[in-house]
């Protein structure tokens, strides 16, 4: 490990959230925690650097992260959203009052456009996340004092999905082996089936990597998006561990545990499989 490498705890509180599984389409499901791309959302937002500019699209990518925490409860919200079609893309134009047009515009770039549809959204409901991560500490250090004194109002998710911070403090772990590893607080671990020994677990394809493009190239300001933008995501599969789970391997795997006022966090660190995204 790089001596300036660190690890970086923080604690949040969220009422409310969805984070969208693009992958369903008759209902808006959620994510039961929010993947790494939602979190560095959330985190550029917090230093104002929405499309990694100041510190380089890289840079902020490179973060590995790893989420554990969970909510209350589930519920059902009945909403207008917009979802894919091949009729064409709603937009709403004023000319002298609203007017819902359909202009079929491709949706992100793609040879597929989008309309406004009631959608039952599944939400979450009182949460409590734990993130942690990993990276330069000068550059966590920013990410700190942005939580800390934050400069805004933070949302992780949708706009309105606020979140309270409640701890933002560099930790140590402790690296340690077992076949079993108990898991306390819900994570994702990306593990190839082969090397488990209990195989059911949820399982999903969670978005780590967003870029906006334009001809190739990311976008560096919002005035830059337009119908032509193309979302470039990079998806990667995981499992789903919930609470009070043994996560059961065929051999031994390495793991990193962080304490903090009673609670324990394992994160699996080995050279196939990890919990760190």
């Amino acid at each position: 490990m790089d001596m300036a490498e660190k690890t970086l705890l923080i604690e949040l509180f969220q009422p409310f959230a969805q984070y969208r599984n693009p992958f369903t389409f008759y209902y808006a499901q959620t994510y039961p925690l929010p993947p790494k791309s939602t979190i560095i959302g959330m985190l550029q937002n917090a230093l104002n650097d929405w499309y990694g500019n100041e510190r380089g699209i890289d840079e902020w990518w490179n973060l590995r992260v790893s989420v554990h925490g969970g909510f209350e409860s589930v519920f059902w919200n009945y909403q207008q959203l917009i979802k894919a079609t091949k009729t064409g893309i709603s937009i709403v134009r004023f000319r002298g009052k609203p007017t819902l047009w359909n202009q079929k515009l491709p949706l992100y770039g793609f040879p597929v456009t989008s309309q406004r549809s009631p959608v039952l959204q599944q939400e979450l409901f009182n949460g409590w996340l734990y993130i942690l991560l990993k990276g330069e500490e000068e550059f966590l250090s920013e990410i700190k004092e942005a939580l800390e004194r934050p400069r805004k109002v933070i949302s992780l998710g949708r706009s309105e999905d606020v979140v309270f911070p409640r701890r933002a403090e560099f930790i140590e772990g402790k690296k340690d082996e077992a076949r079993e590893i108990g898991i306390k607080y819900p994570t994702y671990v990306r593990v190839p089936i082969e090397m488990l020994r209990k195989k059911e677990y949820p399982t999903y394809s969670i978005p780590i990597r967003v870029v906006f493009k334009n001809n190739g190239k990311p976008v560096k300001h919002k005035a830059e998006i337009s119908v032509e933008t193309f979302r470039d995501v990079d998806f990667r599969s995981v499992i789903y561990v919930g609470a009070w789970t043994f996560l059961k391997f065929s051999n031994k795997v390495s793991f990193e545990e962080y304490s903090f006022d009673g609670v324990q966090l394992k994160v699996v660190a080995d050279e196939k499989a990890s919990g760190w995204l």
